[in-house]
């Protein structure tokens, strides 16, 4: 058995006795809590104002006489208005947001008999939000009346809670749960008013719900990131205690799928050479993140339904079952509605997962917060490399102008980012990120997001419009930059647009502009018109 600690306060009029043995015979809460045979506490926490210590002291060695196994804690918190609900409330809170619990290790009960009304809902409402992990204890005296006959020892029971939280504390809820949605996010103050409101509803979902949650979204958008943040968040928040189990599906195939997440027998098939847990139990009292889940087999599907219908599996080659208790995350970057609909994915499954479904946008969705994000990455770059780096101004405006621009693609969506960032700070050993660097990485992304090689996507989109002889006689950086010159005049409807778009930063620079003739006379260095490349 874990470790048990009571949490409760003083009672001041309920503990409170003569002293001599005639106290022996009179019901106080607190004592009695120690004297139950079935009952084994190893440590009190006892909550008392600075006008009790007295009181508390006499409590604490009365204890110690019926219960020296027992540890008691005072701790004291003063009220300027102990019938005062919002004061009340607020350091209860701040007193179980700093006290270092361990449910992994240890169990809690948390005692409402005593203290004031106030305290008592108070406590009441910290359990049930799960600020305070464990359950409610509640005693009472033997025979129905306070203080009626040497009845000392009194009866206990434990409560379960299932109560809604009050609408007089929304506000101190509301802060935390902004905190909480900061913390998913990050710590990244994102703008994109679509992508906070989901955050939102995910924190909600997070707290308040154990079912499955689907994240679907393209490959990048940070799935695995989110789901491994939602555990962190249930975990700080005492949800779980058992770990954070992720697998790629996509790396499953065959006979080793159901083995990996299953677990086998010794012996159960060829190689089997000792048991396997498996990943599934692995997870238990924890959270199992199973990304691009449409990539499992229809069988492996359907035992994994089973698993988190009834908590329960078969191991291959075993007789028996397995059990394991995990709240479920899966990813996908597939359309599972399609895949339902051609019978690669089952329809049972898919329902069972469509209860809390969450599309995340990738980054060209989203382009107001690359931003924020490209200070995040130079952060995780210090963080890994050891090394700060950051932008000189000219530099950065380049670069946002170019990332948040029509032409960037952002296929891989924030992991392109990441790796754009990672290039960029690597080669500026100075520690300074300037625009010569900002330029040669737009060429790369260019290139990359035209074709996939350094010179062969910029030849592809400037086929047909340059001859062979004008095509090998262009540096492959004139070829990465014509390419996208050409693209983003391909998705304007004029000159001039195309030019404010391409030239929307430099053009502040200059006293007088003129983006269209600019345009127009860099076209013409390569023999190319407007007629030639416009949308």
């Amino acid at each position: 058995m874990k470790p048990l600690t009571v949490i409760g306060f003083l009672g001041s009029t309920l503990d409170a006795a003569k002293s001599g043995p005639d106290r022996w015979g009179r019901w106080r809460p607190s004592v009695s809590i120690c004297m139950q045979d079935d009952l084994r506490i190893d440590r009190f926490v006892l909550i008392h104002a600075d006008q009790h210590r007295r009181l508390a002291e006499t409590i604490t060695q009365d204890i110690g006489d019926v219960s020296p196994e027992t540890e008691v804690a005072p701790q004291v918190l003063n009220f300027d208005d102990p019938w005062d609900f919002e004061e009340v409330y607020t350091k209860l809170l701040d007193f179980a947001l700093s006290f270092p619990f361990d449910p992994d290790n240890n169990d809690y009960l948390i005692h409402i008999t005593t203290g004031t009304h106030v305290a008592q809902i108070c406590l009441f409402l910290l359990t049930e939000a799960r600020f305070l992990p464990g359950k409610l204890l509640q005693t009472q005296p033997r025979g129905g009346r306070r203080g009626s006959g040497p009845q000392p020892i009194g009866r206990w029971s434990a409560i379960d809670l299932d109560l809604s939280r009050y609408d007089s504390i929304a506000t101190r809820f509301a802060e935390t749960s902004a905190q909480s949605t900061h913390f998913l996010k990050n710590g990244i103050e994102t703008l994109n008013s679509d992508f906070n409101r989901m955050i939102d509803e995910i924190e909600q979902v997070a707290m308040r719900s154990r079912a499955p949650i689907l994240l679907m979204g393209p490959t990048g958008a940070g799935k695995s990131q989110l789901a491994r943040k939602i555990y962190d968040l249930k975990k700080l928040r005492h949800q779980v205690e058992g770990p954070f189990v992720e697998v790629n599906c996509a790396t499953l195939r065959g006979d080793g799928a159901m083995s990996a997440l299953f677990g086998h027998k010794k012996g159960a098939f060829t190689g089997a050479a000792q048991d396997r847990a498996g990943l599934l139990k692995s997870a238990d009292s924890g959270v199992l993140f199973l990304d691009e889940i449409g990539e499992l087999g229809l069988d492996e599907q359907a035992m994994v339904l089973r698993a988190i219908e009834e908590g329960r599996f078969l191991p291959v080659g075993a007789d028996r079952e397995a059990v394991s208790e995990f709240q479920l995350i899966a990813g996908t970057n597939r359309n599972l509605v399609e895949e339902v609909a051609s019978g690669a994915f089952r329809e049972d499954l898919f329902a069972r997962l469509n209860l809390w479904t969450f599309a995340l946008p990738g980054l060209a969705q989203r382009r107001e917060d690359i931003a924020p994000n490209l200070d995040y990455e130079l952060e995780r770059f210090a963080e890994r490399e050891g090394a700060a780096v950051t932008f000189n101004k000219e530099a950065r405006d380049n670069y946002l102008g170019f990332a948040k621009g029509a032409g960037a693609a952002w296929r891989g969506n924030f992991r392109d980012l990441a790796a754009s960032v990672t290039r960029m700070a690597t080669l500026s050993p100075a520690g300074r990120i300037d625009r010569g660097a900002v330029e040669q990485e737009i060429a790369r992304l260019t290139a990359l997001w035209s074709g996939g090689t350094q010179t062969g996507g910029a030849a592809d989109t400037l086929t047909g419009l340059l001859d062979e002889a004008k095509l090998a006689q262009l540096d492959p950086f004139d070829r990465v930059q014509l390419a996208f010159v050409v693209q983003t005049c391909g998705q304007c409807r004029s000159l001039s647009e195309a030019g404010r778009m391409l030239f929307q930063h430099s053009r502040t620079q200059r006293k007088s502009t003129n983006d269209a003739d600019r345009l127009r006379k860099y076209l013409a260095r390569f023999d190319l018109a407007w007629s030639d490349v416009g949308g």
